[in-house]
């Protein structure tokens, strides 16, 4: 699998992942069953997109000419496991509730796009990371004055739907690329 297509399935399972898990009160539970659908069709289409660019035929310019998950991505994954748990055992020291992990969470992961947007010179990166840091600190920043109901929607399923959009977008990208070099 090309490594583009790889690393937009990683982001779509795990923004899936935040949809699935998130995805309830204080929704009302259509709305809640109606974003979880799409999310699965998104995951499902991204999984089609990413399987079709990858039948086709690479050329020269295509290849990449180096990895996308050498050593600056260990370390930008080494250094995100720390700050994951890391901070959520400070979290549960210091008394937060259970929904700030979340926030956490998004904020942490949101921090990892944006370093690897400088890793691998890709600016478009930037963009869901922007997001996601800036829902998980709304997020830690509602668990500070009580709104603990819209944590799980605010950092949890606004960062999936984010991740699932920008996924979407990377291998809608890299099949229509697939199929300009097929014709």
């Amino acid at each position: 699998m090309r490594q583009e297509n790889l690393g937009a399935l990683i982001g779509a399972v795990f923004g899936a992942v935040f949809v699935f898990v998130n995805t309830s009160d204080p929704l009302p539970g259509p709305a809640a069953l109606t974003l979880k659908v799409l999310a699965a069709v998104a995951l499902a289409a991204i999984v089609l997109l990413a399987v079709l660019a990858n039948k086709a035929p690479r050329t020269a310019e295509a290849r990449p000419s180096g990895g996308m998950f050498g050593k600056r991505y260990g370390l930008v994954v080494a250094a995100e496991a720390v700050l994951l748990f890391g901070g959520i055992a400070v979290l549960r020291l210091l008394g937060a509730p259970d929904q700030a992990n979340v926030a956490w969470i998004a904020f942490v992961v949101g921090v990892h796009f944006l370093a690897l947007a400088g890793v691998w010179r890709r600016s478009s990166i930037a963009v869901p990371g922007v997001l996601l840091t800036v829902f998980g600190i709304a997020g830690l920043a509602m668990a500070g004055i009580g709104a603990l109901a819209w944590i799980p929607l605010v950092s949890g399923t606004l960062s999936g739907i984010t991740l699932l959009a920008g996924s979407l977008t990377a291998t809608a990208q890299s099949f229509a690329r697939s199929r300009s070099r097929g014709a």
